[in-house]
């Protein structure tokens, strides 16, 4: 039987850098992985792109293929947008696809695949009505945004929320525990 393929995909905030570790987890959990990075994640992982795409045995993407190109990953079955930066989220929210993952997680809404995110932002932007605004647009669209309690609290000393990210996006498979 095919694992499960999951879409995990990341925007440059700092629980980016466990990204590697996030996807052996994932894998351990019997889901095929697929790395996707906006633009500037895609910089910030400059130097580990090769070894990502060895793990996850698939290239890691921040581009549109060309017209007629193959798509080299397998349909998604689920994705797990994290880190999602306040940019990531409005754009994503408001229909912005500039880009690759937003364009990609934009369509996924269409398309009916269960898709979960988790913010990451500092207080300052957490305070600008826009964010609150984008949280209530993608929920009522479907999709699992963990912020607030049991999710990502903006100030908080607390860790990256992975953990529950990983049991949110197996939950949109598996259904509640």
């Amino acid at each position: 039987m095919t694992p499960p393929t999951l879409y995990l995909f990341g925007s440059a905030a700092p629980p980016l850098f466990d990204v590697a570790k996030v996807i052996e987890a994932a894998q351990s959990d019997g889901w095929d992985v697929c790395l996707g990075l906006t633009p500037t994640a895609g910089r910030w992982l400059r130097e580990s792109l090769d070894g990502l795409a060895v793990l996850t045995g698939h290239p890691v993407r921040s581009e549109y293929g060309l017209p007629g190109e193959v798509d080299p990953w397998p349909a998604a079955d689920a994705i797990l947008f994290a880190p999602a930066t306040f940019d990531s989220l409005n754009s994503w929210a408001l229909g912005l696809s500039q880009d690759f993952v937003i364009g990609v997680v934009a369509e996924a809404i269409g398309k009916g695949v269960p898709t979960v995110t988790v913010p990451c932002l500092t207080a300052a932007l957490a305070r600008h009505r826009q964010l609150d605004r984008s949280v209530t647009e993608l929920r009522e669209q479907g999709v699992g945004v963990l912020y607030g309690e049991g999710g990502f609290v903006p100030g908080a000393d607390a860790d990256y929320p992975w953990d529950a990210a990983l049991a949110a996006v197996r939950q949109t498979l598996t259904g509640p525990a």
